[in-house]
């Protein structure tokens, strides 16, 4: 028996499954992971508060995960709570939880593309129809044209990247408020990126007191460098909370799980530290890949899209080839490559221009 012979249902005829190549290399970039490991003052802060916890693991953990959302909040600020803030495993998890209940059958979601690839197969697992909304030539976003997409559709629920992931742009905060202005229903801005963001740029959770149907998604992943922790968490307001609780999951949030991010947000300095390292060589790319001749997308994340070529396949081989594998996102004539440690970076780009000093010779 294989998968076709399974009475799978029909919208899931077909799909792979998300995720990038997991390949054994020198220099992996192609996750935008946090190249740089948890400082030893972390690690040992979390080892010490899971170890508080792991006598208690026959009981359930705080299902509401009311400290961590309260650190959460803490975290940042704005003004808001433990009421405001809501946490799951992984910010893939809150935005499906989103959907779940705000989307579903009947209902419909719209993305800017291209963006965020798993926010399409979101709302697929909630029954929810994915509407793909246009941007312009220059991966922006129109005003005019997003307001028309949004009058033509009435998505029930929209999705938002800031700074967008491929493109790794931040949105002007006047079409956020556009958006906001326009959208018949939630608005939900990903801001997984936000800690890496260039000098004046504003949050979503700027708006929050002033759009009470927006929500702005966070994530551990990145800047904390926690991705194999899976914590993501949102701000909105406590009404939204109160509606996801009805779509959760019981206890769906670990004891260990809330202990570990619990104390890496104590030590949130330590951890931050490596960001401004991060966009020091993501600002490196982005100087250094134009004079070999390649585009880039002003970035505001840890990861740089770049183009100017015909064939991404051919030099995302060649790149492999010499050690250094970055992301082939499905764009024709670009690829994303993750700003890592100084010495990663300085591969990526020897490689780079080893590369097309060949297909020029």
């Amino acid at each position: 028996m294989n998968l076709d012979d399974l009475p799978l249902r029909d919208d899931l005829r077909g799909m792979q499954p998300y995720g990038a190549p997991q390949l054994d290399v020198p220099v992996r970039l192609n996750t935008n992971e946090n190249s740089y490991p948890l400082p030893e003052p972390v690690v040992s802060a979390v080892e010490k508060a899971l170890g508080e916890v792991l006598r208690d693991l026959n009981r359930y953990p705080d299902r509401d995960a009311v400290a961590l959302r309260a650190d959460l909040a803490a975290y940042l600020g704005h003004g808001l709570s433990a009421e405001n803030l809501w946490a799951a495993n992984g910010s893939n998890e809150v935005q499906q939880q989103l959907l779940q209940a705000f989307g579903g059958p009947g209902r419909s979601a719209l993305g800017f593309t291209p963006s965020y690839s798993m926010h399409p197969l979101l709302a697929l697992s909630a029954g929810t129809r994915w509407i793909d909304g246009a941007r312009a030539a220059d991966f922006s976003i129109d005003v005019p044209a997003a307001i028309a997409q949004l009058d033509q559709h009435r998505p029930d629920v929209v999705f938002l990247c800031s700074p967008n992931n491929p493109t790794g742009t931040a949105l002007d905060p006047a079409v956020t408020r556009a958006v906001l202005d326009a959208a018949p229903g939630m608005v939900v801005v990903d801001e997984a990126y936000a800690e890496f963001a260039r000098p004046g740029t504003l949050s979503a959770l700027e708006l929050l007191d002033a759009y009470p149907r927006l929500v702005v998604t966070r994530t551990m992943s990145k800047a904390f460098a926690f991705a194999g922790a899976r914590v993501g968490y949102l701000a909105a307001h406590p009404a939204v909370v109160d509606a996801l609780q009805l779509v959760r999951l019981p206890y769906h949030l670990s004891a260990l799980t809330q202990a570990a991010a619990r104390a890496a947000l104590r030590h949130a300095d330590a951890t931050l530290a490596t960001v401004e390292a991060i966009k020091q060589q993501r600002d490196r790319i982005v100087r250094r890949l134009p004079e070999l001749g390649l585009t880039v997308a002003d970035s505001d994340a840890n990861f740089v899209l770049f183009g100017g070529f015909d064939d991404q396949r051919a030099l995302w081989r060649a790149l492999l080839e010499r050690g250094v594998l970055v992301r082939d996102v499905g764009l024709t004539g670009w690829l994303r490559v993750t700003a890592g440690t100084p010495e990663e970076t300085s591969a990526f780009l020897d490689a780079a221009a080893a590369v097309l000093r060949e297909e020029t010779s």
